[in-house]
């Protein structure tokens, strides 16, 4: 299957980066390379686009898309190591940071990935397939309670409880091997009225488990701390969240950022003398514009927020 994303925000992330033609920028989350090229368009020789991916597949069509621009260096890795990918390839800091914390539409729409929950496949929801750490591990090995808790927290499942109880029930029986199988659990577990209204059934627990799977929120706050402190001044970082836990880490984190003071409350002044790292640019996030939902209606969860280092 061709690795094909929409890249969600475009325009929007492009002048956020108040991209300088020949300064560097770093994609964290390459994927098909949409944000990626239309960067690297805006650059000069002198100019560097510096991609990063944990998925093989996405850094092999990114390569493609990008094979006639000798200034680009991708990366087999994860974002979380922004800092050593800088440092290893011999700069001191770099101009903008982008960060697309969304699932590719490559991933989600190959079955044998197992990220949908709407086609059959082997429980899997790795973004970085060298791993053994596989939805199956989840499913299969993480006691009632341990279900219980990322399933409340990452999926914000209100049936929560009685998924994991049906979760645990149905192992008794065997292994389950397959995302249909456990969908068809996790219908048996959520009311018949419930299952009739809004998402899919599956959505918020297949979530929780891709969260799990890729230690995709816990990762986030160091990535954040680290990218800024390899951007040059002036320099700018961009995210695009994809749901209320996301953003709400990035929103607190870019705030710490800003109030970096450590004193407490009751000190009438600061003695610590952390001053802010970090300016916000964006007030309030950035969401897609009605054109863009309507071209792709993945967008419409899409929040985009931008700092700038000062």
């Amino acid at each position: 299957m061709e690795f094909k994303h929409i890249s969600v925000l475009l325009d929007e992330c492009l002048e956020g980066l108040n991209i300088k033609e020949d300064g560097i920028y770093v994609d964290c989350t390459l994927g098909g390379a949409g944000h990626s090229k239309e960067i690297i368009k805006r650059l000069s020789n002198k100019g560097r686009l510096i991609g990063i991916d944990q998925d093989k597949d996405a850094l092999k069509a990114a390569g493609e898309k990008l094979k006639d621009y000798n200034n680009a260096t991708l990366v087999h890795s994860n974002f979380e190591n922004i800092k050593d990918v800088v440092e290893n390839l011999g700069l001191e800091g770099v101009d903008g940071i982008l960060i697309d914390l969304g699932v590719s539409s490559y991933q989600l729409d190959t079955a044998e990935r197992g990220f949908s929950y709407m086609q059959d496949a082997p429980l899997d929801m790795r973004m970085n397939r060298e791993l053994e750490f596989s939805a199956y591990d989840v499913v299969n090995g993480y006691s009632e309670d341990d279900l219980y808790k990322i399933i409340r927290d990452y999926g914000e499942e209100k049936f929560a409880k009685r998924i994991a109880s049906f979760i645990v029930k149905a192992r008794e029986e065997g292994e389950i091997k397959t995302t249909l199988e456990l969908v068809d659990i996790i219908k048996a577990a959520i009311p018949a009225k419930a299952r009739r209204e809004g998402p899919h059934p599956a959505k918020r627990t297949f979530q929780a488990i891709r969260i799990e799977v890729n230690r995709e929120l816990s990762i986030i706050s160091k990535t954040i701390k680290d990218g800024v402190e390899k951007l040059n001044k002036g320099g700018r970082m961009a995210i695009i969240t994809f749901h209320s836990l996301e953003d709400r880490i990035v929103k607190t984190t870019y705030k710490e950022l800003t109030n970096p003071c450590t004193c407490p409350r009751e000190f009438p002044i600061c003695v610590c003398n952390n001053e802010p790292i970090v300016k916000i640019i964006t007030r309030k996030p950035i969401e897609a514009s009605k054109e863009e939902l309507e071209e792709n209606p993945r967008s419409r969860s899409a929040k985009l927020r931008v700092l700038e280092k000062l």
